[in-house]
């Protein structure tokens, strides 16, 4: 990630969660008007990470059967203007303010569109922006970007009537190309699979001329996606069900392909949590998916679950807010609302940083992350605390962390409160990272366990940690006004730290 900071206050900058810029993004509300489905979305938290504060999908269909009679579903049509009443009214409860509302392929295509439009203005006074393909494709490029800042590769956005791509390249967003490769204007093609599929070739071949070489990574988004994502993930017994950053490889969506084509879609969707309306796609989108992977080969393949809500999100937002690391940014909203010593993170995370001398910076970003949210869980009780700590950082809904890197932070919590592994529990994730990274956690833990005794003001100074791995030697001089501090418990869990490190302690 290509990420800039206020060079005075060091690699993670000053938070700016509570500047006017920021704070005004505190709770957005957005609405994305799809050929298959109508969402809101409220946006809350820190403004660069924000949470989900409410999330709403209505299946509607707008964009079923357009191909024959090119208007829009009725029925569909219906449900969609209740789904925005009802949208209108939550967000008023939730003040929102005025919903950003955006309508796609469906709306923009059909002949009635702009009288739909027009009705939901009567009847709700909410205005619906429709969107061209290319102002889609930026849009959920823009959503990506606030999961992946700075990133390099292909945003595939696939909808019900349509699928948009994008370039992205050091924050920004170059070419786009829109197409008509949406599963449900694709189920409208004659003449059965063999004519779809020469269909989607020969419009895949065109993006591809249009396009350009694309060999860095393909960042997939949309609700299709994101079901074949579920798929490969139950076809590989997967630990791990978060699909934000999940990955795949050409071979494994050519084997979750296979999968598909013999198995049931009643028994898919049970076991992979799929809708009804929704599994009914999944084998046209993945000839689609194919048929891109075959073309244009991406390094890899990556899911995001950010697209053009989030966009619409990204889009408010002032450049200096763009350029920051959501994930160090959730976690400094997440210790500023529940830690007891707001400010205290950043103390650890320096007390502690001589553990770690030839740690790669996106290593030193997670050791952040970690004594940031070392204090956030205190409320919970202390039988369930270590194991609430695991859960939330695997599974919390945080930006720019790899899976991998999401069992290494929520290993690292865990020994914070606990130096016991209840391997049953949280043995089947471990074998997302090796055995070096769960000893560093190990000792990223242990050691935030024995900074947390030496707890003081939010400026203090614990001490001093110094680190020999040569010699195998840990020292510690505690530092005046923390000698107190230093008593029986403080000094267990340093043994505790100097044993896991399988090193000689020696005070100062």
């Amino acid at each position: 990630m290509n990420i800039s900071y206020d060079a005075a206050d060091g690699p993670f900058g000053r938070p700016l969660f509570d500047k006017p810029s920021a704070r005004a993004l505190r709770r957005v509300g957005v609405v994305d008007v799809g050929s298959n489905s109508v969402r809101l979305v409220v946006f809350d938290g820190a403004a660069r990470s924000p949470a989900y504060f409410f999330n709403e999908k209505i299946m509607c269909a707008l964009g079923a059967g357009m191909s024959e009679t090119g208007r829009l579903n009725p029925t569909g049509r219906i449900r969609a203007l209740n789904a925005l009443k009802r949208f209108k009214l939550l967000a008023e409860g939730m003040d929102t303010g005025p919903l950003s509302i955006v309508a796609t392929a469906a709306v923009r295509e059909a002949e009635d569109g702009p009288d739909f439009c027009d009705e939901v203005l009567r009847e709700t006074g909410l205005k619906i922006w429709v969107i061209d393909g290319r102002e889609e494709a930026r849009l959920s490029a823009q959503g990506v970007l606030l999961g992946w800042p700075g990133s390099y590769g292909l945003v595939c956005d696939i909808g019900g009537s349509s699928m948009e791509l994008a370039e992205i390249h050091d924050g920004e967003v170059g070419r786009r190309e829109t197409s008509p490769l949406g599963p449900l204007k694709l189920q409208d093609i004659k003449g059965g699979q063999r004519a779809r599929r020469k269909y989607i070739k020969e419009k895949v071949a065109a993006l591809h001329e249009q396009m350009g070489e694309q060999k860095d990574r393909l960042f997939l988004v949309g609700g299709s996606w994101r079901a074949i994502a579920r798929i490969d993930m139950e076809r590989r017994g997967y630990p791990l069900h978060v699909l934000h950053e999940y990955r795949m490889t050409a071979k494994s969506v050519r084997e979750t392909a296979k999968y598909i084509q013999k198995s049931d879609l009643d028994d898919l969707r049970i076991n992979c949590g799929i809708s009804s309306s929704r599994i009914g796609l999944v084998p046209t989108a993945i000839e689609v998916l194919l048929e891109i992977v075959r073309s244009f080969r991406p390094r890899d393949i990556a899911v995001s679950s950010y697209g053009i809500r989030e966009g619409l999100l990204y889009e408010q937002m002032p450049a200096k807010l763009k350029q920051r690391d959501p994930l160090i940014e959730a976690c400094r909203y997440a210790e500023h609302k529940d830690a007891r010593v707001p400010g205290f993170g950043k103390i650890i995370y320096h007390f502690i940083e001589p553990l770690f001398p030839s740690a790669k910076p996106e290593r030193k970003r997670l050791i952040k992350a970690a004594s940031l949210l070392h204090d956030v869980s205190w409320r919970a009780h202390p039988d369930y605390r270590a194991e609430l700590c695991f859960d939330n950082a695997t599974r919390a809904n945080l930006g720019g962390l790899k899976h991998s890197e999401r069992v290494f932070l929520g290993l690292a919590l865990m020994y914070r409160y606990s130096n016991k592994f209840d391997d049953a529990h949280f043995g089947p994730l471990l074998a997302l990272i090796d055995e070096k990274r769960r000893h560093e956690a190990e000792v990223l833990g242990k050691a935030m366990r024995f900074a947390a005794m030496l707890w003081l003001k939010e400026d203090a100074d614990p001490g001093q940690l110094r680190w020999y791995p040569k010699k195998k030697l840990l020292e510690f001089k505690v530092a005046p006004e923390a000698v107190d501090l230093f008593g029986e418990v403080a000094q267990a869990r340093l043994q505790s730290l100097a044993s896991t490190l399988n090193a000689e302690l020696r005070l100062l």
